[in-house]
């Protein structure tokens, strides 16, 4: 048994010990997840809760097809989308690719032109920029370490999709790059 199975399997039995130690092992997890999709404070925590309780309610029914971790971002990442879909926020709605030519820039001298600091403040606030599936893709993929699989598993989009949206927000990020190293030499 596998250390998960042991402890949903305590979870189970009503070992509610168990269950904060679940919530202390993925609220990171969760909270990542919901803070791609979901801009508000008020709204994230109330979201987070919500993740839990589904989490507890749908434990039983948890068949360890996929990794807990891999089901509990599942849970999230849907709850973000349904919290977005009801404020009317629609996901499918990508601004055109050119509008974000102007904010990319190539990273060749980024060492020479802007210390790392500045340029991560930059590359962060370029990714807040995204269109929310890419944001979300690129972040699980770097930052969570979450395979393509992982990623599909979780949202629900196709591999091939999971890759097109990486893509793109490389390209866009490195775009945006591009034209800020290329306006700081002007400067």
């Amino acid at each position: 048994m596998t250390e998960d199975q042991d402890l949903v399997s305590q979870i189970l039995n009503g070992d509610r010990a168990a269950f904060r130690q679940l919530i202390r092992q993925h609220q990171r997890l969760v909270a990542h997840m919901i803070a791609r999709l979901v801009d508000r404070n008020e709204d994230r925590e109330e979201i987070c809760q919500d993740v839990f309780l589904k989490v507890y309610e749908k434990l039983g029914e948890f068949t360890f097809q996929s990794k807990l971790s891999t089901w509990i971002a599942t849970i999230a990442y849907r709850h973000a989308v349904n919290h977005l879909r009801k404020k009317k926020i629609k996901l499918t709605d990508f601004p055109d690719e050119t509008q974000f030519s102007n904010f990319f820039i190539s990273s060749e001298d980024i060492e020479e032109d802007l210390s790392d600091r500045q340029m991560n403040d930059k590359v962060l606030e370029w990714i807040g920029q995204l269109p929310h599936q890419y944001k979300t893709v690129l972040t699980m993929y770097h930052v969570d370490s979450m395979s393509y699989q992982e990623i599909e598993a979780t949202t629900g989009m196709p591999e091939g999709t999971v890759k097109n949206y990486l893509f793109r927000a490389r390209q866009l990020l490195k775009e945006k790059v591009k034209t800020y190293l290329d306006k700081e030499e002007i400067l």
